[in-house]
């Protein structure tokens, strides 16, 4: 009980949250970067509109960002919340630190923030939002919809 009380206590947070990071997503030359397609999924589930980038496997860190160096002004990380996802963020800073990116990292610490602990990989932000709104009393259609209306 005491923790449904608690997400719902943050509920209003993690919608403000969102709703910065869906305007951000929208803003031409702007890159959200995850670990693997279920991540992108999860965040298309939650109306990110703008391009979604992966962390391939098979393809080197380096490799990736400088793949990210043409055309792009602005990369939002949302790695993972967990010991690998800390190191691909600190590793992209590394790299992209010397060219004109603005690397955001600032929406991964908030979302670790607001979440609490609750979710520790991107794929299960959906399910935890759905879950959440379900206990606030409406779909999370209804609150994404809200969101997109303004």
């Amino acid at each position: 009980m005491v923790e449904s009380a608690q997400r719902i206590a943050v509920w209003p947070e993690f919608l403000e949250l969102w709703e910065r990071l869906l305007r951000a997503s929208a803003e031409p030359g702007t890159v959200i970067l995850v670990e693997g397609d279920r991540d992108r999924r999860s965040l298309r589930r939650l109306r990110v509109p703008g391009p979604i980038r992966l962390i391939h496997r098979g393809q080197s860190l380096a490799a990736v960002a400088e793949g990210l160096t043409q055309g792009v002004q602005r990369v939002i990380v949302l790695t993972d919340w967990d010991t690998e996802g800390g190191h691909f963020a600190r590793r992209l800073r590394d790299f992209l630190g010397p060219s004109s990116i603005d690397l955001d990292l600032d929406f991964r610490r908030e979302l670790a923030r607001v979440l609490r602990g609750e979710v520790s990989h991107v794929e299960g932000l959906a399910g935890w939002a759905r879950r959440t709104a379900d206990r606030a009393g409406a779909p999370l259609e209804h609150f994404l919809g809200e969101i997109e209306r303004g």
